[in-house]
């Protein structure tokens, strides 16, 4: 969670279906934390970043829900550690995605690389999904990632855009050249 202030959101991997986003200051000399985010997406993209927040619980921080880059249909949906997610969750009444509770450390933690131990931890971890119920579920009955764009079926048949000009035009010169050949054989014959 952070505190109202200008932030620079990075995204530090997005090699794999999860997402390591860094968090710096307005002018990028300090990392504020280095966050596990798992794949969003929006119907309509906007031409600005979006930054969605979480209700919050009373005397917290506001709580960071996902982040859109401008102009993208996919984003970033923030994963808490389970204490924090299970209390967004009851809050929000909307499941919430969650790592484990010890890695909570490892989002304050700076990172050079992302081949660092604390980095590799979430990366790995086994994601959650809280529910406001309190119930524990596999992020995937949740939070499913949005398909690619479909293609639109073909259709079954072919558009009537021909017409039957050609063809008339068609009877036509072979009515012309009947026509003439009748009347050159005519002209022989008399």
């Amino acid at each position: 969670m952070l505190l109202p202030g200008t932030y620079v959101f990075k995204l530090a991997d997005s090699a794999s279906d999860r997402n390591i986003v860094q968090v710096f200051n307005k002018s990028e000399t300090e990392l504020y934390g280095t966050f596990l985010a798992i794949p969003d997406h929006r119907a309509k993209p906007l031409g600005k970043p979006i930054i969605t927040f979480d209700e919050r619980l009373a005397d917290s921080p506001e709580a960071v829900k996902g982040w859109f880059y401008p102009g993208e249909n996919y984003g970033h949906d923030f994963v808490y550690p389970k204490p924090k997610a299970v209390a967004l969750a009851k809050v929000n009444k909307a499941p919430v995605p969650s790592m484990p509770a010890e890695l909570e450390p490892n989002t304050t933690m700076p990172a050079k690389t992302m081949q660092e131990p604390h980095v590799v931890a979430m990366k790995t971890a086994p994601l959650k999904a809280q529910k406001p119920t309190e119930e524990e579920v596999e992020i995937t009955e949740v939070f499913l990632q949005a398909p690619p764009p479909e293609l639109p079926d073909p259709p079954t048949e072919l558009p009537k855009t021909a017409s039957s000009l050609p063809f008339f035009v068609l009877v036509g010169l072979m009515s012309l050249v009947v026509a003439s050949g009748a009347r050159i054989i005519r002209t022989r014959l008399l």
